[in-house]
């Protein structure tokens, strides 16, 4: 069975996946759940991505100590690969963790460094949770690479051994991990799914995070977003290719309301299907010279309803409390309405920022 979308259909489907409607949701956790997991960025242009990307589904009721608290605290979410999960999503990756690293030449660089890896449990073990900065270097063999991680010997054997099971993050000092055994932070009732079974959760989960994913879409660096056969085969008017669509999301109704997203969001992390179904140009332009940009370093995409509108290039002057607001791009002339959103919505960000708004 195919299942025949129309665009706006399709578009809020994929809204409402991402909890950009209205109502704003209001717990946290479920918050997390439903968006599969929140990615952990250090560009704090405005701010942080992980907050961004909560403040925009949760507005003011937001916390960033909230989601500190959630990890650190309560175990409700843990932190894997810089991403934020729910702790019961533990399950699903517990069964790959047993599974040999990827590349042969990081199986032979374990090999190797063995010593090196036993002297990280025991350490962590006599003297507790540690950055990487306190665990000193005793590999036999450095990491070998043309890039940044050319002989961070520490930082690659702790993400490893993260990726093996033996240690996770048990906090944050900054940007910096705080790494303890694992068997102290993860909760010992999480159960280890079969690793076939997990990879079918997984994707099932991925596509009701996106609402409707197309057959051909990349295998982004931060979280793949290829969902396999789950769901339901679909088409989409107007546009080329099959997809796949979360079946509960069709129908329901939908309430618009406008927000500011991370460049990071969910609903545009895909950049090919965000251009397909919201027909939106935009590129994060912090990599480029200044001269060469259109919208700005760390431009926001503007959501109205289920349309992406616009882009606002503001920055967060914490030094002078100030929340500066450099342009606001209108891809067409904003109506009132819209307008009034975007102007709301600043006002909330600045307010929750703590900093005075400034337009130009």
């Amino acid at each position: 069975m195919v299942i025949h979308l129309g665009r706006e259909e399709a578009r809020r489907i994929a809204v409402r996946a991402q909890l950009l409607d209205a109502p704003r949701p209001t717990d946290l956790v479920e918050v997390v759940r439903q968006l599969g997991f929140v990615q952990i960025e250090p560009t704090a242009a405005v701010a942080p991505t992980a907050d961004l990307v909560l403040w925009s589904r949760l507005g003011d009721a937001y916390v960033p100590d909230d989601l500190r608290s959630a990890v650190e605290g309560e175990g409700t979410l843990f932190e894997l690969s810089l991403m934020v999960r729910p702790m019961e999503d533990l399950a699903l990756f517990r069964a790959g963790m047993a599974d040999p690293p990827r590349y042969e030449s990081t199986e032979r660089w374990l090999d190797n460094n063995h010593d090196f890896r036993q002297d990280i449990l025991e350490r962590l073990e006599v003297e507790g949770a540690m950055t990487a900065r306190e665990i000193p270097d005793t590999s036999i063999v450095s990491w070998p690479s043309s890039g940044w991680n050319n002989n961070r010997n520490v930082m690659m054997m702790l993400e490893c051994m993260m990726m093996r099971g033996d240690i996770a993050v048990a906090a944050r000092r900054g940007r910096d991990r705080v790494w303890d055994l694992a068997e102290r932070v993860y909760h010992s009732d999480i159960p280890t799914v079969p690793l076939q079974e997990a990879l079918e959760i997984r994707a099932e989960r991925r596509l009701r995070a996106q609402g409707l994913v197309p057959d051909k879409t990349p295998d982004l660096p931060a979280e793949t977003t290829r969902v396999g056969k789950a769901g339901h085969a679909a088409t989409i008017e107007g546009l080329k290719g099959t997809y796949r669509v979360d079946p509960d999301a069709i129908g329901k109704p939908f309430e618009p309301r406008t927000a500011l997203i991370s460049p990071f969001d969910g609903l545009v992390r895909d950049r090919k299907r965000m251009q397909d179904l919201f027909e939106f140009d935009y590129t994060l332009e912090m990599y480029k010279p200044k001269a060469k940009r259109r919208w700005g370093y760390y431009a926001l995409p503007i959501l109205h309803g289920d349309r992406l509108v616009g882009k606002l290039d503001a920055a967060a002057d914490r030094a002078n409390g100030e929340l500066v607001v450099n342009a606001i791009h209108e891809d067409a002339p904003f109506s009132p309405a819209v307008a009034d959103g975007v102007r709301a919505e600043l006002e909330d960000l600045a307010r929750w920022l703590d900093l005075e708004l400034v337009l130009p």
